[in-house]
């Protein structure tokens, strides 16, 4: 029985990162609808000429140095032994935070997405028109940020997203809705929720809703189903996320220098540092694609989701007019992989890391009461 429920399990993950991967080849078949072939000319030309210049090899060279060395001397010491592992700890005791953290990273950009007039992302037009796509994003935003039919509302969420993909390849900058809905399929409302408290009163026997309750038998039977499930959102929310911001630095800066360099040249970032237009693109293209790898893999998770979130501070921040609520899934993400670390199918699992075990005495002290 362990053994096929084992089987069940691994197909299932197996199934969901195919279906990831799936959904990005899916976007790249589209790139000649985004990209003409001479603006894919232009970006090799670009990157041949940038990546040959010395001071840019030199600069990009000495970070990705750096960033070795610091690996190397954090698995060689253990100056941070007991730091890591007390912040893994805090960041674990949040696990049933995690629903909540998903459910108002994914509804609150949908609710914006409605009432802003665009689909899923601010550079895609809704698709059906007369404000059908519009209220659709905010009926289902609202139901994911109060927390009433999580799984029904992330399901229909997934269901249109992944049917306009093909339609509006646009949607392919958009990747983390893939993962996030997803993981709200698994991991469900928690609390505190609309769903959790129905189900509260629906399970208190002698109450009216007991009696009258369509839904809630139904919700149990499918949550026992899914449940065993739950210990790969890790993975598809890694893997998800990985996929979909090596996607955004590859397409966004690599493959469209032009785009990256007027946002270098409208903020004057060339001028107020000392390093040229190339330079920002080069380091940002790269960072991005070689960050989602590393997320996407399980390398260093915590650590490269924190990375991650830092890029993301410095984009919400950073740039005035860059619509924020295209960023929260991301960060939703990112923040959701401190809590739950890799998961499942990562190189974090086989790094010979002795900390992860040296001090799993580490306590955390629970948060002091008010009450």
């Amino acid at each position: 029985m362990r053994n096929r429920h084992t089987v069940r399990a691994a197909t299932w993950g197996a199934a969901t990162l195919a279906g990831i991967a799936l959904a990005s080849g899916i976007a790249a078949a589209h790139v000649r609808f985004v990209t003409d072939t001479e603006e894919a000319g232009e970006a090799l030309r670009f990157l041949a000429g940038a990546l040959t210049d010395p001071l840019h090899l030199a600069a990009l060279g000495g970070g990705a140095l750096a960033v070795l060395v610091a690996i190397a001397v954090y698995l060689k010491t253990e100056a941070l032994n007991r730091d890591v592992a007390v912040f893994r700890g805090v960041m674990e005791s949040y696990r049933d935070l995690l629903p909540w953290l998903l459910r108002l990273g994914f509804g609150l950009p949908l609710v914006g997405a409605g009432f802003a007039g665009y689909f899923f992302n601010p550079v895609v037009e809704p698709l059906i028109g007369s404000g059908v796509d519009r209220l659709l994003q905010i009926l289902l935003g609202f139901m994911l940020v109060f927390g009433l039919g999580t799984r029904v509302a992330s399901l229909a969420g997934l269901v249109v997203y992944l049917v306009a993909l093909p339609i509006q390849p646009l949607l392919a900058f958009s990747l983390e809705w893939i993962p996030g809905f997803l993981a709200l399929i698994v991991v469900g409302s928690g609390r505190p929720s609309a769903d959790h408290t129905l189900a509260q009163v629906a399970a208190t026997p002698g109450t009216f809703y007991n009696e009258v309750d369509p839904i809630h038998r139904a919700a149990a039977w499918f949550e026992a189903r899914v449940d065993p499930y739950e210990r790969y959102v890790p993975t598809v929310i890694r893997v998800g996320m990985g996929v979909g911001f090596a996607f955004l630095g590859l397409m966004e800066k690599l493959l469209a220098p032009e785009m990256a360099m007027s946002v270098v040249a409208n903020y004057g970032l060339a001028e107020a540092t000392p390093f040229p237009a190339e330079l920002w693109v080069l380091g940002a293209g790269l960072g991005e694609l070689a960050l989602g790898i590393a997320i996407a893999l399980g390398f260093f998770t915590r650590g490269s989701a924190l990375a991650a979130m830092f890029v993301f501070t410095l984009t919400l921040f950073g740039i005035p007019d860059d619509p924020v609520l295209a960023h929260i899934g991301l960060f939703s993400l990112a923040s959701a992989l401190l809590i739950t670390g890799s998961g499942p199918y990562a190189l974090d699992n086989y790094l010979s890391d002795s900390r992860r075990t040296a001090r799993s005495d580490a306590v955390v002290e629970p948060a002091p009461r008010n009450d």
